[in-house]
């Protein structure tokens, strides 16, 4: 069978819409840098063949060696049968348009905090090249850290992991965008490394999936690390320690910008007292909030 499925394609235009119907038929879980059986088809076999992830039509009646077809295959076989992530299959993800290398320790790049360091914290930073100090706490690839980099270019950055390994590939990826002499990549629970260090601003995309929703994930976000994703019965486990802690790495005018994904009812719950500005961004109004560092002294 498998070998009549291998005669039978010959371009890149079959190996596309053969995936997108093994995706399709599949029902796989998508988020990891797509949201579709289409787009995620093509980034496959367009990054299989080492051909730009930008420029589709010239190639699609391109014929295919039987290497590469091989190759390709059996990608999408892993995809569909393993339900592993697309971005560990090709060892790299994208986000706001910059590349950074990923593998099955670390969680797949995603945060929309991306989004917002694209627009230079707009308008909660008037001048971005003011900007002196940043914060990135459980920076897994250090791909936020990378953006706050570029987005601050002044700014010296520290990025901050518990894991190991996500240290080392955190610094791999500051070194492929040569930002060594910016970005500093430390390992250690949140804030233990930083001691007297302080931010104009905190970004942190934390562990803070509640126990219930663990157990319901998709198989494909049950490969990411679980030191990752896991927050506890609430979800706010890590929060708790973040929030706490904030004030004490914060410039007097700064503040920390938090991920919560689905949380809100959890987080509202666990912080009746606080009164954060939710960030709106292209998918959610309540994944992302602000606070300052008076709002978190007053608490």
């Amino acid at each position: 069978m498998a070998s009549k499925i291998h005669n039978e394609l010959k371009t890149v235009r079959d190996v596309i819409r053969y995936a997108v119907s093994r995706f399709n038929d599949a029902q796989l879980a998508f988020g990891h840098g797509s949201d579709n059986a289409w787009d995620e088809a093509v980034y496959l076999v367009l990054s299989t063949l080492h051909l730009p992830l930008d420029t589709l039509d010239p190639f699609l009646d391109a014929r295919l060696l039987d290497d590469e077809k091989k190759k390709c295959i059996s990608l999408i076989e892993l995809r569909v049968k393993k339900r592993v992530p697309l971005a560990y299959l090709t060892g790299e993800a994208w986000l706001q348009g910059q590349r950074f290398l990923v593998d099955k320790r670390v969680i797949v790049p995603r945060s929309p905090i991306s989004e917002l360091l694209a627009e230079q914290l707009e308008p909660w930073i008037d001048e971005p090249d003011s900007v002196q100090d940043v914060l990135d706490l459980c920076t897994g690839s250090g791909c936020l850290a990378i953006l706050a980099a570029l987005a601050f270019p002044n700014a010296h950055v520290d990025a901050v992991d518990l894991s190991d390994h996500a240290v080392r590939l955190a610094q791999r990826n500051v070194e492929m965008y040569k930002l060594q002499a910016q970005v500093n990549v430390l390992q250690g629970d949140l804030y233990a490394p930083l001691e007297g260090r302080r931010y104009d601003v905190i970004v942190c995309n934390p562990p803070y999936v509640n126990s219930t929703a663990m157990a319901q994930l998709p198989s494909e976000y049950q490969q990411e690390p679980v030191l990752a994703l896991a927050g506890g019965d609430d979800g706010m486990d890590i929060v708790r320690h973040i929030l706490d802690q904030a004030c004490v790495h914060l410039k007097d005018d700064g503040f920390i910008i938090l991920e919560i994904g689905n949380e809100y009812e959890n987080f509202i719950n666990a912080f009746p007292t606080l009164n954060p500005v939710f960030l709106e961004t292209a998918h959610s109004d309540d994944s992302l909030l602000l606070l300052t560092r008076e709002q978190l002294q007053t608490r």
